[in-house]
């Protein structure tokens, strides 16, 4: 992929420090309001995931939110329009239990769960046979992105792109813990024990009571009640160990951009991987700026995170490059 010299990403000067590039986007920009198709895509085990796609165009990048997130997020929307400006189709894989219903199974999603991932790209590869495929993931969904392809050695991927990953998950999981950042832990619990008590609400066989869950205040919490039991990790340490994404990035052959900021406040710095991790297929853009899924920049605002994305998709796939 031809780009020697990615561009350095500028903050709005009026939205200084990683917690205001973090707060800003997430709960003040709108949605861009742009048509999303709803599709039922049925699973290998008899689940399903909701696909929501968007306007058509020449390739398709397959796009996949952060933990708690949706085909809703703003940040999600927001490259959906961007890739439409420029003429790239897109679909977004809403991760088992993220849509509007709650799926099938007793389990749901976590960092390293990418054999959904893998079902839809071998869904869309033969149902378009020759159109060329990019992958994004934000947050938890770039490490199952990452993981999937340190396991797949041919991801039949032209570019995978995995932004704000957070590579060592305990350690993520304690900086979430400590000061302001306490306000993301409590906002992502609020949206995952609506998802869980919602889906067990109808269900016998939740692994902790539902009045437990709504209980629940530290993530770390959560994975021990449900992620770890719902998905065959002994606990939450054991669920972090082993799913955590860093200690597999060697292996990674396909073409993989990684789109971080040194100031997230999710991800511990010294948890950032060094350049001699890295697989032949992978290069890091690391910003000194930008918070996590963040990347606020100019008056307006603008998001830089949708232009660099695109950018990046639309050279990969060969398309001709945007004007305007």
């Amino acid at each position: 992929m031809t780009d020697p010299q990615p561009p350095a990403f500028q903050p709005a000067w009026w939205l200084p420090g990683r917690h205001a590039q973090t707060v800003f986007p997430a709960l003040l920009r709108s949605p861009p309001r742009i048509p999303l198709t709803s599709e039922t895509f049925e699973l290998p085990d008899g689940d399903f995931l909701e696909l929501a796609w968007g306007p058509p165009g020449q390739g398709l990048a397959i796009i996949g939110h952060g933990l708690g997130g949706s085909s809703d997020s703003a940040y999600v929307r927001g490259l959906v329009a961007e890739l439409a400006r420029r003429g790239i189709g897109s679909v977004v894989l809403q991760s088992r239990g993220a849509g509007r219903r709650p799926n099938r199974h007793r389990r749901s999603y976590h960092a390293a769960a990418w054999d959904d991932l893998e079902a839809v790209v071998a869904g869309l590869v033969e149902r378009r046979p020759g159109q060329p495929l990019a992958v994004v993931g934000f947050s938890l969904s770039g490490s199952m992105l990452l993981n999937w392809l340190a396991e797949r050695g041919d991801c039949p991927v032209a570019l995978a792109v995995a932004v704000s990953v957070p590579f060592e998950l305990d350690r993520c999981a304690d900086a979430l813990e400590q000061g302001f950042a306490r306000v993301y832990q409590a906002y992502l619990l609020r949206r995952l024990r609506a998802m869980a008590a919602a889906k067990f609400a109808a269900r016998s066989d939740a692994p902790v009571p539902v009045e437990r869950i709504r209980r629940i205040r530290r993530l770390r919490e959560f994975d021990d009640l449900l992620t770890a039991p719902l998905h065959g990790f002994r606990d939450s340490a054991d669920y972090y160990r082993r799913a955590g994404c860093r200690q597999r990035l060697g292996a990674i052959r396909q073409p993989t951009r990684i789109l971080h900021a040194a100031d997230d406040p999710f991800v511990p710095s010294e948890t950032i991987p060094q350049a001699d991790e890295l697989g032949p297929g992978v290069s890091m853009e690391l910003q000194r700026h930008g918070g996590h899924v963040g990347f606020v920049h100019g008056t307006r605002p603008g998001y830089w995170l949708d232009g660099r994305i695109a950018g990046l998709i639309e050279t990969a796939l060969g398309n001709p490059p945007s004007t305007g």
